[in-house]
């Protein structure tokens, strides 16, 4: 575990219950290997700054998000390090080692964030640091969400007809046509009551099939009875995933700038 400055190295846990610590916790110990193997996309070069200082700026920018940590691997902890030292980001309070899959980086970052104190009714924010271009709406709206809900997604509506399929024989065949009006795509962030995720992913540990790909997923099949709210999303809150999003990045980026 990395302190970045004393004495705000740990995440606060005085703030008034009224007044919940807000924590946004940023993803980025993916090793993006669909990206670039020989160049990490957390810190490839979008609109002039690395991928990774977007998000944590996005952070920063919200007046609602107290604390900020940071989840990365080895090969990308100097950078971020780096990148924190630079800017300055003074809502930083620790950058952490993350694990091989996301949801081992989350559990590392509920670990922490447990050993720090941090209340049961905290906010804790998880965003994928590759999706560099979360609006505050967003941000905000899944905060407030958090008000009337233990568990929030940003999410937007599916543009596509999606297809269930189940195998038959050498192919996959089409088993079910949803209706759309009910289908989403989930982004992040994904917000939750401190509490909350921690039950989800302390029965998750007994299943020896738990690989879920989002934090959400956790807790839609680990606590069935706790409702999970959704906050409108936008299209350009995009996840960078293959170089081939680079170019729409760079857009999206340009035009946040004014450019």
């Amino acid at each position: 575990m990395s302190e970045m400055r004393e004495p705000e190295a740990e995440v606060r846990a005085d703030v008034p219950r009224r007044s919940v610590p807000v924590v946004a916790v940023v993803l980025a110990a993916g090793l993006g290997v669909r990206f670039d193997v020989d160049n990490p996309k957390q810190l490839f070069r979008v609109g002039g700054k690395p991928i990774v200082a977007w998000s944590i700026e996005a952070f920063e920018a919200n007046p609602d998000v107290t604390d900020i940590l940071l989840v990365v691997n080895d090969r990308v902890r100097p950078a971020v390090e780096k990148i924190v030292a630079d800017n300055g980001y003074p809502k930083v309070r620790m950058i952490i080692q993350g694990g091989e899959e996301r949801v081992d980086s989350t559990e590392a970052a509920l670990q922490t964030l447990a050993g720090s104190g941090i209340p049961a009714d905290a906010k804790i924010l998880i965003h994928d640091a590759v999706r560099p271009f979360v609006s505050q709406e967003s941000i905000t709206g899944c905060i407030e969400a958090l008000d009337s809900f233990s568990a929030v997604t940003v999410a937007v509506p599916s543009t596509d007809t999606i297809l269930f399929a189940r195998d038959l024989g050498e192919r996959k065949v089409v088993r079910d046509v949803p209706d759309r009006d009910n289908m989403f795509r989930a982004q992040t962030p994904q917000a939750f009551r401190f509490d909350t995720l921690r039950q989800a992913y302390a029965r998750a540990a007994t299943d020896p099939e738990f690989h879920p790909t989002d934090d959400t997923r956790v807790v839609v099949d680990y606590l069935p009875d706790e409702p999970v709210a959704i906050v409108a999303g936008n299209e350009t809150n995009l996840k960078v995933t293959l170089s081939s999003d680079i170019p729409i990045a760079e857009w999206i980026a340009r035009s946040l700038l004014g450019e």
